[in-house]
């Protein structure tokens, strides 16, 4: 595999982002830059405009959090929980999952955000210790997971993908599970979607984010393996 070019980003401020959120354009998803822009509250959502493709950097207000001490589990998921319909585990295969998160079918979406150079990149940021996956399989079977990013003790989802129905939502609460258990406070959703509106996701201000951010970001690194 090739290593990513390395361009220093210097991102505008996060007031002069656009409505939708979107504060830049370009650049490169070497590590250094992945690492500053979610630091400072940014994340990457490869764009389509008029067929072009663009690296966009995205700083949602407001954004997207999940309080676990709010989190919602239906008597539906609580019931498969229990019955351990599926064996849950943590950075077992961050590549599969990632990869079933690209090929994932979603509404409004003819395309995917997780491109080639998403999925090189983010493997790399698994592979340096700064992201992580958590995988629902049966009798050995990826059915169902999510990844997202790591720092310090600041936990971003970024995507999710199922097979089996409730396989990627009994990932979120086996993860939901394990940093309440480490007084983590919240996961960064980035933006509230109905699936995860209805596992208690909200809305804070952009403001509000990156203050509550701070105060995990910077805290030793903790490991959620099984």
């Amino acid at each position: 595999m090739c290593p990513l070019q390395f361009s220093p980003l210097q991102f505008p401020p996060l007031e002069d982002a656009t409505e939708e959120g979107l504060l830049a354009l370009g650049g490169t998803l070497d590590i250094p830059n992945l690492l500053k822009a979610y630091r400072l509250g940014i994340f990457p959502w490869p764009i389509d405009v008029n067929g072009q493709h663009f690296l966009a950097w995205f700083s949602p207000n407001p954004r997207g959090v999940l309080y676990t001490d709010r989190f919602h589990i239906p008597k539906s998921l609580k019931k498969i929980i229990r019955k351990k319909v599926f064996q849950v585990t943590f950075n077992r295969d961050f590549p599969q999952v990632i990869r079933q998160c690209a090929l994932a079918k979603r509404k409004n979406n003819d395309g995917t955000w997780i491109t080639d150079e998403m999925i090189e990149a983010y493997t790399e940021l698994h592979r340096q210790g700064h992201a992580y996956s958590v995988e629902s399989s049966v009798d050995g079977e990826l059915v169902g997971g999510m990844y997202g990013v790591q720092i310090g003790q600041f936990f971003s989802g970024e995507s999710m993908f199922f097979i089996k129905s409730d396989a990627s939502k009994v990932a979120l609460a086996t993860l939901v599970e394990r940093l309440r258990a480490h007084d983590i406070f919240f996961l960064d959703t980035q933006m509230v979607t109905p699936v995860s509106a209805s596992l208690g996701a909200s809305e804070i201000s952009r403001e509000r984010f990156i203050k509550q951010m701070g105060k995990l970001i910077d805290r030793p690194k903790i490991e959620i393996e099984i």
